[in-house]
């Protein structure tokens, strides 16, 4: 038999680590909250997942002064380029979960590229958590002049009664221009064809130089040649008609109110993020949205404020957006090359 005082002592020890867990775990919730307090305290970065110069870049350029300002500490923006966004994004899914690391990210990376890519190396529910949107960029349709239509109606005509010999422009073969395309097709039952390109600037070259027909991409990018006079634009995919072109109609004003879709931008953390911290960064990014100095940014931009005012609906918002595109991605069977 073992000696009862040994037996004592090892209770005494079992007893006390039981204790130091349950203060542990006790102290975890007011843990949480002196953080959020502190925080920030230092400089965050503001990873975005594409190269300086592209939407997302000015995107994020425009908001980090005004949230360092919101939240009394410096923004740093930080470019880590690569696979649509996917590069940049996982970066910050592993970094600590202290608020110190945030993302402009995207439509694309946080939910086409679950479907289009075979493997993602994050789960945009599990490893990310979302604060809000920021804004929303409607997409417009635009056709080379010589192309005999006048309306997005004769497009669609036009496309029907020439089924697959419509070339159209997309800017990657799985980012938010294919899938947009994928779901003119489906909406509307034209049969047309695309052609990838690397990025943008290459598709609107040929387009403009009557290699291609037509183009559905960010408005931002193809206003200036619209007011130019080298596009025609047939129609947008925003909410309401733009100021800048008020001429030109939205597609649920012309029966398509499934097409009115864009991309979109939003602050996300590393998942385990304090709650506190996230509620801050929410509160933060409405009340910049709403602003009228964003607002005109935001106009320069031609992008449209688009915000969630808590947490939980900007989860319920995501979810639909991977109900939206998967069944639009996986009707098609699109994948990124």
């Amino acid at each position: 038999m073992k000696n009862p005082a040994i037996r004592l002592r090892r209770l005494g020890r079992y007893l006390s680590l039981a204790a130091l867990l349950c203060m542990s775990m006790a102290a975890v919730p007011g843990h949480a909250e002196d953080a959020a307090k502190d925080w920030p305290s230092k400089p965050i970065r503001l990873v975005v997942g594409y190269p300086p110069g592209g939407a997302n870049d000015q995107m994020a350029r425009q908001l980090a002064p005004r949230l360092g300002k919101a939240l009394g500490a410096s923004i740093v923006v930080e470019n880590r380029a690569g696979a649509d966004g996917v590069i940049g994004t996982q970066f910050v899914a592993q970094q600590p979960p202290d608020g110190y690391t945030l993302a402009l990210a995207g439509m694309s990376p946080l939910v086409l590229s679950a479907y289009t890519f075979p493997h993602v190396p994050y789960d945009a529910h599990k490893d990310l958590a979302g604060a809000s949107t920021l804004a929303t960029s409607p997409m417009m349709f635009a056709v080379n002049p010589s192309l005999p239509v006048k309306t997005f109606q004769d497009l669609v005509a036009y496309a029907k009664a020439h089924p697959g010999k419509l070339n159209f422009a997309t800017a990657g073969s799985g980012g938010s221009t294919r899938v947009m395309l994928e779901l003119f097709k489906q909406t509307t039952g034209a049969d047309v064809h695309y052609i990838s390109y690397k990025g943008a600037s290459q598709g609107l070259t040929d387009l403009l130089g009557g290699r291609l027909d037509a183009m559905i991409i960010d408005f931002s990018v193809l206003y200036p040649l619209v007011q130019q006079g080298k596009l025609r634009a047939l129609a947008t995919s925003g909410a309401r008609r733009s100021h800048l072109l008020p001429d030109v109609p939205t597609v649920t004003e012309l029966g398509y109110p499934k097409l009115a879709a864009g991309n979109w931008y939003a602050v996300v953390a590393p998942a385990g993020t304090p709650a506190p911290i996230m509620d801050k960064l929410n509160k933060a990014v409405v009340s910049i949205a709403a602003s009228d100095d964003m607002r005109k940014a935001f106009d320069s931009m031609s992008v449209e404020a688009m915000t969630q005012t808590n947490r939980a609906d900007f989860s319920r918002f995501l979810q639909s957006e991977f109900d939206r595109w998967g069944h639009v991605i996986q009707a098609a069977g699109i994948k990124a090359e």
